[in-house]
């Protein structure tokens, strides 16, 4: 079994409607947890997804997705907060758009939850100390 991997799937228009995500559960066993999707009818789909089963069922996936015209981005890329650039002003909170992000009600601090990141990177454009940083 794989560690979950978390992946950009980009659908063109002619896809939209099609049971993409069902096949990789169907036909190659994979688990899945949608971290984020935007899907515009007849236009274009987004879908970033959380997917974990065997290697070769994955590598499998994946070229089936490929194949099948669905662009596909591994995020290798993460998101971390420079904790001593943090000063907790919340402007992180209401931009994420997965709630990584909690207001803590005891102390108003902001925790940040690191494994609900989807690395949009919106946060670090919201940020006023530019505590939010990528890492490579």
């Amino acid at each position: 079994m794989t560690k979950g991997k978390k992946v950009v799937l980009r659908f063109p228009h002619r896809l939209v409607d099609k049971p993409i995500v069902y096949r990789l559960v169907k036909d190659y066993d994979l688990q899945f947890n949608i971290l984020k999707a935007s899907v515009t009818p007849k236009e274009e789909g987004l879908l970033v997804l959380e997917l974990s089963g065997k290697k070769k069922s994955y590598d499998e996936a994946i070229r089936f997705l490929t194949e099948a015209g669905v662009e596909t981005q591994l995020l290798v890329q993460d998101v971390f907060r420079n904790e001593d650039r943090c000063t907790h002003c919340g402007a992180c909170v209401t931009i994420c758009p997965v709630s990584a992000f909690i207001v803590d009600p005891v102390t108003r601090r902001v925790d940040f939850h690191d494994t609900k990141c989807i690395a949009c990177e919106l946060c670090i454009k919201a940020c006023p100390v530019r505590a939010m940083e990528v890492r490579l």
